[in-house]
């Protein structure tokens, strides 16, 4: 199996909290796969603590957000694991830069399973953090009955926004024909070629006339407020073909069974906020909830320290984790 180059130095896109200690950490999922992931835990602690894996945004690595609310879940009390997904950052898998449904979500599981092997976690307090594209991915792991708890913070559910379009724009069978011709004959040339054509990042230099979302996703990933040179999306992005297993595969299908506690967090001025409203829809239960943070965007709940509940999500937490 080859190992994994794990960088020594702290290459984070936020600042280091001393009260946290830190380390890197690798684990394999079900399929053979190891992850690179950074565990976080406040320092000084020695009983056993409940625990929280983190993962996200879609096309970002673990020294952006999902870094930052590992780190911020350790300095109130928590392990937090944050971690790259399967061929991204400083994870293993070939090839490259490819997304799966199936995989994805193993991948939170994979994080699990560390967990509650892990001596210093207690394995009857395991949750869930997915920011993104991660939200869907965590709302679709949350199946796993080791998870207490999960949080989905400014959610968005990949299978949809494939196989529909943004807001549900390409929502008929000849659009996704049409979808499915471009990417399989994009295949075809990758085979012929014998790499894969990227799809490119967020888009730069940013068009004047661009959409507000994705000038909110410029913000981030092509400034020094989120840019890192292993994040997908803050340089060459995605296998074009990387969405070809999004097309036909609903990660949702089955939310109304989820019986531990989910709480869904979305900005009110979000352009993805109807994923996170549809999402709570589906889900069954008491021990549901779904906030709304007033005046935020999407990418306010990447790292904006002042607009990110803390205080909720770490209260969630302590409520289910017991």
């Amino acid at each position: 199996m080859k190992q994994l180059k794990l960088c020594k130095e702290w290459d984070k896109v936020f600042p280091r909290e001393e009260s946290v200690a830190h380390k890197k950490v690798t684990f394999r999922n079900r399929y053979g796969i190891l992850l690179a992931g950074d565990l976080y835990a406040p320092k000084g602690r020695r009983k056993k603590l409940p625990a929280i894996a983190v993962c996200g945004p879609f096309g970002a690595v673990k020294e952006q957000s999902s870094g930052l609310y590992a780190q911020e879940l350790a300095r109130r009390g928590y392990i937090a694991l944050a971690f790259d997904p399967s061929f991204t950052g400083e994870s293993g898998g070939e090839p490259r830069y490819v997304a799966s449904p199936d995989i994805n979500t193993e991948d939170f599981s994979a994080a699990v399973d560390f967990l509650s092997c892990y001596e210093k976690a207690d394995p009857a307090k395991i949750g869930i953090l997915g920011i993104c594209g991660w939200g869907g991915m965590a709302l679709s792991a949350a199946i796993d009955t080791r998870v207490k708890a999960t949080v989905a913070s400014t959610m968005y559910d990949m299978t949809r926004v494939n196989a529909k379009g943004y807001f549900d724009g390409e929502d008929s069978p000849e659009e996704r024909r049409k979808k499915r011709v471009a990417l399989n004959a994009q295949r075809t040339e990758d085979f012929r070629s014998g790499t894969y054509a990227l799809a490119g990042g967020v888009v730069d230099p940013l068009p004047a006339d661009a959409p507000f979302f994705v000038k909110d996703y410029y913000d981030y990933y092509k400034t020094k407020r989120g840019y890192h040179v292993r994040s997908l999306n803050s340089n060459s992005g995605w296998n074009t073909t990387s969405s070809l297993s999004f097309l036909n595969m609903p990660l949702l299908a089955y939310a109304g069974e989820i019986e531990s506690a989910v709480l869904l967090i979305h900005g009110e001025k979000a352009h993805s906020r109807y994923f996170s409203e549809d999402a709570f829809k589906l889900l069954e239960g008491k021990n549901k909830e779904l906030c709304i943070i007033p005046g935020a965007v999407h990418t306010d709940l990447y790292d904006r320290m002042d607009i990110i509940p803390f205080d909720k999500i770490a209260a969630f937490y302590r409520k289910y984790l017991k």
